[in-house]
């Protein structure tokens, strides 16, 4: 085994967990042990940024901005070079880091590794890589059935793609991955006697609903 497949520290799980969870609600920002790596910012991904974002606007060329498909005006993309690498990541780093949009600020690789899955698109082969290193601690088995109930959700979604609204379903792996974190407790359930958590199968219509309030 080489240095770049060696396993990595994702931390614990339910720290993770609680970050991420704060990350997505604007809470707090991801705090990602990248180390020197970028593959996010060399793997083809567009960025997304609100209108609200005015530093990040301000601190991104405006030929680089371009109306998101789908969104109210004033969302906007940012694309990448013919290389795949984000424009503003400049000699290997990022130019903005201290203006960056949310997007980047909330992106955190380790939840393909909480979600057992993978991005396929060859585009994304340097996220995968990063993915598969990750290892989380666990502190109890609870911990290990909330990690269990993300990937239960990720493979139910992944398998019930008609099941959501067209608006909300999930559009690309990083969206299954995220949502997955989003509704993992509908996979829990609690026993009433030893006050430990298991692993269930929820109604479908039950996991819809609950896909439907959170984004609501």
């Amino acid at each position: 085994m080489t240095d770049s497949d060696a396993p990595l520290p994702a931390g614990d799980f339910d720290a993770w967990l609680e970050g991420m969870q704060a990350a997505l609600s604007g809470e707090a920002e991801s705090d990602v042990p990248c180390g020197e790596c970028t593959a996010c910012c060399t793997s083809s991904q567009f960025v997304h940024i609100r209108p609200d974002e005015t530093d990040a606007l301000a601190h991104i060329p405006a030929a680089l901005q371009f109306s998101a498909p789908g969104l109210p005006a004033g969302h906007v993309l940012m694309g990448y070079d013919s290389r795949g690498h984000c424009p503003m990541l400049i000699d290997g780093a990022c130019s903005i880091y201290a203006h960056r949009p949310r997007t980047c600020r909330t992106y955190d690789c380790r939840v393909f590794a909480a979600a057992r899955t993978r991005d396929p698109d060859p585009a994304k082969a340097d996220i995968t890589r990063r993915a598969i290193r990750w290892r989380f601690t666990y502190d109890g088995v609870d911990a290990e059935h909330r990690h269990d109930a993300v990937a239960s959700a990720a493979t139910f979604l992944a398998g019930h793609d008609s099941l959501l609204p067209p608006d909300l379903a999930p559009a690309n792996p990083t969206q299954l991955a995220v949502l997955a974190v989003v509704i993992h407790d509908c996979f829990l359930a609690g026993d009433a006697g030893s006050g430990e958590t298991h692993l269930i199968e929820p109604d479908p219509e039950v996991v819809r609903d609950e896909v439907i309030r959170r984004s609501s």
